[in-house]
C-alpha cells in the first residue's frame, strides 16, 4: 500500500487531484443536461490521448488512433448541432472532463510500471476524498442534513463507491499495465452503449434525446468496432 519514494508519492496525490476534477466536470456536465450526454463527452478522451501522450512520454505519434478520434468529434459535433445553451455549456464541462480522464490514464500508466495497483489507487481515493470534502466544506453544505439519506441512498452509494468506483479503477489501473492508456481509453467508449441504453430505461431520456443524438452516438460507436477490427488485423494485441 506504499508508494515507493517521496516524488512518486507527490506525483500520485497530483494525479488524484486530477481524478477529483475528472468527477467534478462529469457530474456537473450530467447535472446541466442528460447522463447519455455526459457519458458521450467521454468518448473525446482517445482523442485527447493520442496527442498528449506523444508529448507527455515520447510515445511515437499514431495517425491511425488521431484519425479515428477526429472520427469521434464527428459524432460529437452532429449530437451537439441543436443544443441549447444549457446543453452546450454540459458539453464543455463534458469535454473538460474527457481532458482530465486523458491526462490521468497516461499518468496512472506510468505509474503503474513502478507501484502497484493498490497503492496508486489508495492515494488517489484519498487525495480525492479530502479535496471533495474541501469543495463541499467552502460551499457551506458540510452540515447535518447533508448527511441526511435514507436505507435506498445508502446502499446504492455503497454500491457505486466500492463497485463502480474504488474497485472498477483499481481494475483499469491494472489493465494499464497491460494494454496501455490509448487501448484502455478505447475500450472506456463502450461505455455510452451501455448507459444511454440504461438512462432511456431508468431515467426515460429517450423522450429528451432527438434523433440526431443516436446518429451521433452510432458514428462514435462505429469508430470504436472499426479501430478494434483494424487493430486486430494489423495483428497487434497491445497499444501501438
Amino acid at each position: 500500500m506504499k508508494i515507493s519514494n517521496r516524488k512518486t508519492f507527490f506525483k500520485t496525490l497530483g494525479v488524484g487531484l486530477l481524478v477529483t476534477l475528472h468527477w467534478l466536470t462529469f457530474y456537473k456536465s450530467i447535472s446541466l443536461s442528460t447522463a447519455s450526454l455526459g457519458i458521450l463527452c467521454l468518448s473525446t478522451t482517445t482523442l485527447h490521448v493520442t496527442w498528449l501522450e506523444p508529448l507527455l512520454t515520447g510515445k511515437k505519434f499514431s495517425f491511425l488512433e488521431f484519425g479515428m478520434g477526429l472520427l469521434v468529434v464527428v459524432g460529437i459535433y452532429i449530437v451537439s448541432e441543436d443544443f441549447s445553451d444549457n446543453e452546450f455549456l454540459s458539453l464543455l464541462y463534458g469535454l473538460g472532463s474527457a481532458m482530465c480522464a486523458a491526462l490521468f490514464s497516461i499518468f496512472n500508466a506510468e505509474l503503474a510500471k513502478s507501484e502497484s495497483s493498490s497503492a496508486i489507487s489508495l492515494h488517489e481515493m484519498g487525495i480525492g476524498l479530502v479535496a471533495l470534502t474541501g469543495v463541499i466544506f467552502t460551499q457551506g453544505k458540510m452540515n447535518a442534513s447533508f448527511f441526511s439519506m435514507t436505507l435506498s441512498d445508502f446502499l446504492w452509494l455503497l454500491f457505486l463507491g466500492i463497485l463502480c468506483t474504488s474497485v472498477a479503477f483499481l481494475v483499469t489501473i491494472e489493465v494499464l499495465k497491460k494494454l496501455g492508456a490509448f487501448t484502455v481509453s478505447l475500450s472506456i467508449n463502450l461505455e455510452p452503449v451501455y448507459t444511454i441504453l440504461l438512462a432511456v430505461i431508468l431515467l426515460d431520456e429517450h423522450t429528451l434525446l432527438s434523433s440526431k443524438f443516436y446518429l451521433g452516438a452510432g458514428v462514435i460507436i462505429l469508430v470504436l468496432l472499426a479501430n478494434a477490427v483494424v487493430k486486430n488485423r494489423m495483428g497487434k494485441k497491445t497499444l501501438i
